[in-house]
């Protein structure tokens, strides 16, 4: 899908459809990649389409529904969801512990960090479930983590426009 379909799209659905592209990416799923979706957001808040701190809104807040979701998920079943995995890829096992006892040890500054690294943002949801963080300690975490990663894509494009697209796609 080209530049020109997205910002379609966005004329025609307004301000929810970033709301939507964005949980939808925040929740691992096929959509429109946020990494597209964010920075073209905030070249339409450059050209005065919508503004910039609506932008960061409805970014940040898709961004932290989908991780509660995904966190609930952990949370709720997650051993059945991991236990499945390890079937599929048993040579995971090690490293996917690994991360569950570097979550234990390191806590929010664990979940901050992550928010902050493509892949590992989205699926450190699941294992702050599986180990019963604290929920709202979680929140802020993922709050700051997904505000800065967010902040980051939605600048690029409001600074510097078109050509910010260009670097994340």
């Amino acid at each position: 899908m080209d530049i020109q379909a997205l910002t379609e799209y966005f004329l025609r659905y307004g301000a929810i459809f970033i709301y939507v592209i964005v949980l939808l990416e925040y929740m691992n799923l096929p959509g429109f990649p946020a990494g597209v979706i964010m920075p073209l957001a905030g070249i339409w808040a450059a050209r005065g389409e919508i503004s910039f701190p609506m932008v960061m809104v409805l970014s940040v807040a898709a961004g932290v529904t989908g991780s509660w979701l995904l966190y609930l998920l952990g949370r709720l079943g997650g051993n059945r969801v991991l236990g499945w995995y390890f079937k599929k890829f048993p040579k995971h096992k090690e490293a996917v512990e690994k991360k569950m006892e570097m979550l234990r040890e390191k806590g929010c500054i664990g979940v901050f960090v992550s928010k902050l690294l493509p892949v590992a943002r989205t699926l450190i949801s699941i294992p702050a479930g599986m180990v019963k963080m604290n929920f709202l300690k979680y929140t802020v975490s993922s709050f700051f983590g997904v505000f800065l990663w967010n902040l980051v894509f939605v600048g690029a494009g409001y600074f510097l426009g078109d050509a910010a697209v260009g670097m994340f796609m």
